[in-house]
């Protein structure tokens, strides 16, 4: 058994066993399907877990946004929605409670986190601008290049190593960002620098206080804006409360409202960490930029007081950020896919390490070392994963990375992941222990799978709807 001390951070999940900060009031029936079943549904979803219908799915891991179970509290708030076209009371109440946990004085509202990662493209970038970012993820890169904007990924190495025990591997290497300064021939070419907390590329990978305080004063030096992603940085908070010194007294409130205060504005998906199935936001302190907002979101998305929401929407949102904040709730959120990982490492399952915040990523590369890795080895194992008990997850690698648009060939990422994501609040240890047992029975026959041929590729975001066939 591997006893690396980083496998487990939090020693209140390794001494006793530990129960959710919750009790159930209500349950949804799940289905069962057979082999057959699963077999003729993976077929016609082309093999792209994206297109199976819910109903097909046992346990769905798909993803962690908008997924989540929501409190009483919550749908409790949801009566007290004020559906006014304009000036809704539940805006102010979001806006307020942004206010008082993440520190920023301008709120826009969104219809979710795409809609906020589109306004800030439009509004921030010149064509022709570098973006610097801690790893590309999906939609934020493209609503970045179809602004006009260059990606440029200034990670740490250590964040392309699956198993490499670095505490915090979402960290922004300052030489990175000197070297894009310099191909970039002045920070007037640079749109702003694009940070996500925690990131989900890597493997849902923290980023340091000590980091974000480094970039900041790097902005500052040379002029340029630094906007955050905050769809997980509670569970970003938690990991620098476990890891770095001088945070194990603070609490999660504490350490996402200082850690806000080193940039200049924020977008969230709140399908996220807020515990909702709808809703986003951006945020700003600026005057100007936050006038610019304004004014697209009422072309793109709603009036500024509801951007896409429903007022019982921005409500749910006020309450799930509140709960969202509660130490006991991270304890637990963390502390099952910590469960889930350990039982996968206790079986030398190659992960992606240390366990990160919201899922557990599988090393498909690894696991599938005799499948090419344009033959799509995590697509694979996601749907062999299916086929053998109904888990549904989602390739995290060449598929998801798409094509380099200058030479038109994929992208070929150093990391081809499968990403177990948990949801908030939905399902029990016992659900982890049928996810682990699945992952081993499908990594016990591994030799015999081979790999998959893409046959419909979508221009855009091709993980969504792209469809494949095995490899004759």
């Amino acid at each position: 058994m591997n006893q690396n001390p980083l496998r487990t951070m939090g020693q209140q999940f390794s001494r006793r066993s530990w129960a959710e900060p919750w009790k159930i009031k209500m349950v949804e029936p799940i289905h069962t399907t057979t082999k057959e079943e699963r077999e003729r549904a993976i077929r016609e979803a082309g093999y792209n877990t994206f297109l199976l219908r819910s109903e097909d799915v046992y346990i769905d891991l798909l993803t962690d946004s908008g997924t989540n179970a929501m409190s009483d509290r919550q749908w409790a708030g949801i009566m007290l929605g004020d559906e006014a076209y304009a000036g809704s009371r539940n805006f102010y109440r979001l806006e307020a409670t942004m206010q008082k946990y993440y520190g920023y004085r301008h709120l826009v509202p969104t219809h979710q986190g795409r809609g906020a990662e589109h306004l800030i493209s439009k509004v921030a970038i010149q064509p022709g601008q570098y973006v610097p970012g801690n790893m590309y993820f999906t939609t934020t890169r493209l609503h970045q290049e179809l602004a006009g904007g260059i990606f440029q990924d200034v990670i740490i190495d250590e964040a392309h190593d699956p198993g490499n025990l670095h505490p915090f591997k979402g960290n922004v290497d300052i030489a990175k960002l000197d070297a894009v300064l310099k191909k970039a021939g002045g920070a007037q070419n640079i749109a702003y620098i694009s940070v996500a907390g925690t990131v989900n590329m890597a493997g849902g990978q923290p980023i340091s206080m000590a980091n974000i305080r480094d970039v900041r004063a790097w902005c500052d030096k040379h002029g340029v804006r630094f906007f955050l992603d905050v769809t997980r940085l509670a569970e970003n908070a938690f990991f620098i409360q476990e890891r770095e010194q001088g945070y194990r007294n603070k609490s999660i409130r504490e350490i996402v409202k200082e850690f806000c205060s080193y940039t200049d504005g924020a977008w969230m998906s709140a399908k996220k960490d807020a515990l909702v199935n709808i809703g986003g936001w951006l945020a700003v302190n600026d005057d100007t930029l936050f006038d610019n907002l304004r004014n697209l979101v009422v072309v793109y998305e709603g009036l500024h007081t509801y951007g896409g929401m429903a007022g019982r929407d921005m409500e749910a949102v006020a309450i799930g950020i509140e709960e969202s904040m509660e130490d006991d709730h991270m304890r637990a959120r963390i502390g099952q896919v910590y469960y889930l990982g350990e039982l996968l490492l206790n079986w030398n399952i190659p992960i992606v390490q240390p366990i990160g915040g919201h899922g557990i990523f599988l090393n498909a590369k690894k696991i599938y070392e005799h499948i090419p890795q344009n033959q799509f080895p995590a697509q694979m194992l996601a749907a062999q994963l299916y086929l053998d008990s109904g888990i549904r997850s989602m390739e995290r690698g060449i598929v998801s990375a798409g094509r380099d648009p200058e030479t038109g060939d994929h992208r070929y990422p150093k990391l081809d992941l499968v990403r177990l994501t948990i949801p908030r609040r939905v399902y029990t240890q016992a659900h982890m222990d049928v996810v682990a047992e699945a992952v081993k029975y499908v990594y016990d026959n591994r030799a015999s799978t081979r790999g998959l041929t893409m046959v419909y590729e979508p221009r855009d975001l091709r993980f969504f709807q792209a469809r494949f066939e095995p490899v004759a």
